[in-house]
């Protein structure tokens, strides 16, 4: 069964640290990102997120990370997990990033 707990790296450097699963699939964490376009130094954001414990292990799961501490944008990411032949587990992912923008009318660049 995949589990999500712990570290994990994608391939532009970026880390997340889950810090535990709960019984619902309820999930805590810290992701910190390699890659900004924000004027501010990066830190370490705090995430929430959600995962289906599906018996096969190959679960879906999703998470929002808020990136408060140097910018004024949220992220939230959806993905599965896949557990490999070589019992290697692998996140495959998707993402939306929302940045706050002045008004309505730029409300068309906001997303991304």
């Amino acid at each position: 069964q995949c589990n999500l707990t712990g570290w994990w790296k994608n391939d532009l450097g970026s880390k997340m640290h889950v810090y535990a699963v709960d019984s619902q699939g309820n999930f805590s964490g810290e992701y910190y990102t390699a890659v900004s376009s924000a004027q501010k130094p990066i830190k370490p954001s705090p995430l929430l997120g959600s995962q289906h414990l599906d018996e096969d292990g190959q679960c879906t799961f999703g998470f929002t990370v808020n990136w408060k501490k140097f910018s004024d944008s949220t992220a939230v990411f959806v993905g599965q997990c896949f557990a490999e032949d070589c019992g290697e587990e692998v996140l495959q992912t998707s993402w939306l990033l929302r940045e706050k923008v002045d008004s309505l009318p730029n409300n068309w660049k906001a997303t991304r």
